[in-house]
């Protein structure tokens, strides 16, 4: 079994009046909010795809998947998550910071009315503030996102 790290880097972000942070080793890069090209999808959070550099990237609304409220999408930014397998986009209302937290303030997640696959990985106690903390293999692991290979990826690689 790995130990746990003693310090964590966390990525704070805010949706709503809430705030919630990723592991910054899984945070690829955060970008200014555009408005994804629509998909065939059966997640409703599944907002669409956007070209970055060439590559073709899902993005979900983190606010539908965690069934929060959030802010003015305008004003919002796409923090773009790497796993193991691949690269997504995630839609906050504003990256707040990058923190460095101990193991010992981080709690266990709740487990009421949270299935296996939800994304809440722990919450981080930091001074009086709880930060939820989420799995990024779990938040954009668990969609399916239908693309056409053909016509839709070529006009999103040609408007990029």
């Amino acid at each position: 079994m790995p130990e746990e790290p003693l310090q964590r880097q966390l990525v704070v972000f805010s949706l709503g009046e809430e705030e919630y942070a990723l592991p910054i080793t899984q945070v690829h890069e955060i970008i200014r909010y555009t408005e994804p090209r629509s998909v065939a999808s059966s997640d409703p959070s599944v907002r669409g795809v956007i070209s970055l550099r060439g590559k073709i990237l899902p993005v979900y609304d983190l606010a539908t998947r965690l069934g929060v409220e959030h802010a003015d999408v305008s004003e919002a930014k796409i923090v773009i998550v790497e796993t193991a397998q691949d690269m997504a986009g995630v839609i906050v209302d504003d990256v707040e910071e990058v923190i460095t937290i101990a193991a010992e303030q981080i709690g266990e997640a709740p487990t009421i009315g949270i299935g296996p696959t939800h994304p809440i990985d722990g919450i981080a106690k930091i001074g009086d503030r709880l930060v939820v903390l989420l799995d990024p293999d779990r938040l954009v692991g668990a969609a399916a996102v239908t693309v056409d290979a053909s016509e839709d990826a070529d006009e999103l690689r040609t408007a990029a």
